[in-house]
């Protein structure tokens, strides 16, 4: 039996936590929710779970908030700082739990976060960096965040890619705050697929091919709404009399659901059911999909239990479980 590889398992390192709760005592709703899971804190808990599935090793990333929504540059520079080298501790001290670990950017300092993002990989250990899906408001396609894109490529290294957003995003123009928990539930996918297509419509995959994206909850939207995306949109522009979309298709190298194939997925779905995953994993690929279960805010058996599920072959089984994470991460497990 191939080992388990978790690629997208948030944590929350003591340090880290108290720093961030000093400089943003208001976290609102999703601090609540945070603080009330044992698990991102309690080792032994945590552990004590890992031990039900065998050899199954998390890779560790904070969860949300993201660092540039609750607190300026600097600050937030020096807590992404603080995260990264609490979880490089976490991994010395339990490597057989924690291989590897993905650091915290601040992307608000678009400087600062290149020379993190080198010194987390270089002197560290991280095999990447998580990055979310919009900067304080801002999309990742603002020309003004390529570098990190451009560091990422050149360090052959993915990028996490983990959506964001509050209940701040109303559901409807009338209303002041979305209801229900649909900022949750269906902005987050909504917010990862957007992220994913105008990165592909402003060419970065043609300017950095060695790019490689892991898309939290198996790219959002974007397999169960190819048709959308693909055919849908090779008409770009006929729908707006405002904006000149003329020539962003015949400026792409390729057609552009070719670049959204290109993306990886993981199987974060919330302990879902096959049909979805296999949606996923017929849009993607057995090589472009990764195990993640979102542990602690998510479930592990159900996620392995579906995986099983799918009827794969022993080989692409072992790709999804570790094999596709081995070559992502540049690691042997």
């Amino acid at each position: 039996m191939s080992p388990i590889i978790d690629i997208y398992c948030h944590i929350f390192p003591d340090r880290y936590f108290q720093e961030m709760t000093r400089v943003a005592p208001k976290l609102e709703n999703i601090g609540k929710r945070l603080r009330g899971v044992t698990k991102l804190f309690d080792l032994d808990a945590r552990f004590k779970e890992m031990d039900e599935f065998g050899d199954y090793r998390q890779i560790i990333s904070l969860p949300n908030p993201a660092i540039e929504d609750i607190t300026k540059p600097d600050v937030g520079l020096q807590l992404a700082r603080i995260a990264n080298d609490s979880m490089a501790e976490l991994c010395r001290k339990h490597p057989k739990r924690f291989p590897a670990f993905a650091a915290a950017l601040c992307m608000t300092d678009v400087a600062g976060s290149v020379a993190e993002a080198r010194r987390a990989v270089k002197d560290l250990g991280a095999r990447g960096v998580l990055l979310y899906t919009n900067v304080a408001g801002r999309p990742l396609d603002d020309p003004e965040f390529e570098p990190i894109f451009a560091t990422m490529a050149e360090l052959n290294l993915p990028i996490w890619l983990h959506p964001v957003g509050t209940a701040a995003m109303p559901d409807y123009p009338s209303e002041q705050r979305s209801r229900f928990e649909m900022w949750w539930c269906f902005h987050w996918p909504y917010e990862t697929s957007v992220a994913m297509v105008r990165l592909v419509f402003n060419g970065l995959l043609d300017r950095y091919p060695k790019l490689k994206i892991i898309t939290h909850h198996l790219g959002g939207m974007i397999p169960y709404y190819d048709g959308r995306a693909g055919a849908g949109l090779k008409v770009l522009g006929q729908r707006t009399s405002d904006e000149d979309y003329s020539k962003i298709l015949p400026s792409l190298k390729r057609p552009h659901m070719d670049y959204l194939h290109d993306f990886y997925g993981d199987t974060a779905m919330f302990g879902g059911g096959v049909p979805a995953t296999r949606c996923g994993l017929e849009f993607f690929g057995a090589d472009k999909v990764v195990f993640a279960t979102d542990t602690p805010l998510g479930p592990i058996a159900p996620t392995i239990k579906t995986v099983k599920a799918l009827g794969l072959s022993a080989t692409d089984e072992r790709k999804l479980f570790c094999g596709n994470a081995e070559k992502l991460l540049n690691m042997t497990f």
